[in-house]
């Protein structure tokens, strides 16, 4: 006899990084006036430049409300030109979400340029680019009208 077993598999959140969980402005901060004219229109290969971002606000404590309704991943892309950067992307999240096994990103952060490539129910990010207004499921445009700061965009996943 076989018993029917019921498992309730939980949403998929993919979670931009760049001015979503990461505060892009608080690294370019930190830098001086000749790193920003060399690297004018492309900061993202300024070396080490992620190492220096803070959280977005209310990022980190938002994230940890939707990691108890729904599974959380890390989808984001990095410079082609500054490999460090991908390197650097990861000691952020360790940094600020912890880097054992029990953490909440541990073996959950993607890399890609091609985000739409990702099955899952929800991505957070603030652009359309690297196929986030193609990804199957919800695009949550992340500072937009409707989902302008963390606390909206709680708010309605939660909500769900």
């Amino acid at each position: 006899m076989h018993q029917q077993i019921n498992i309730k598999m939980r949403k998929i959140i993919y979670i931009d990084m760049d001015n979503v969980l990461v505060d892009f402005k608080t690294g370019i901060a930190k830098l001086d006036e000749n790193t920003i004219k060399k690297y004018e229109d492309r900061l993202d290969e300024v070396q080490h430049i992620f190492s220096l971002m803070e959280p977005y606000p209310n990022a980190i404590e938002s994230v940890h409300k939707l990691s108890e309704k729904y599974d959380l991943y890390i989808l984001s892309t990095a410079p082609w030109l500054n490999p460090s950067a991908w390197a650097h992307k990861v000691e952020w999240v360790q940094k600020y979400f912890g880097k054992d096994k029990n953490s909440l990103f541990y073996k959950r952060i993607i890399i890609s340029p091609n985000k739409n490539l990702n099955n899952g129910d929800y991505l957070i990010d603030d652009r359309p680019n690297n196929g986030a207004k193609y990804f199957k499921g919800e695009w949550i445009h992340f500072g937009s009208q409707k989902f302008p700061n963390w606390d909206m965009v709680v708010r309605y996943l939660l909500s769900k």
